[in-house]
């Protein structure tokens, strides 16, 4: 069975942010999000817009819909 959307976004954000060695605090930051942002997300204690969906694909070069694939 496939996992939620929500938790997918979740997981793969933790993925690639991981990938940089990047901080939670560090990622919102860069992407001009409230601090706290990303550990909200990753949490998923969030409802992510599509606008910061795309923001984050963008930042890290890949397309919106990998952020949904369950790797």
């Amino acid at each position: 069975m496939s996992q939620a959307p929500r938790k997918l976004l979740a997981q793969n954000v933790k993925k690639y942010r991981e990938s940089l060695g990047m901080t939670k605090e560090a990622l919102s930051i860069t992407l001009g999000f409230d601090n706290s942002y990303i550990s909200k997300l990753e949490n998923e204690n969030v409802n992510a817009t599509i606008d910061k969906i795309t923001l984050i694909a963008d930042y890290f070069g890949v397309n919106f819909i990998d952020l949904f694939k369950d790797y």
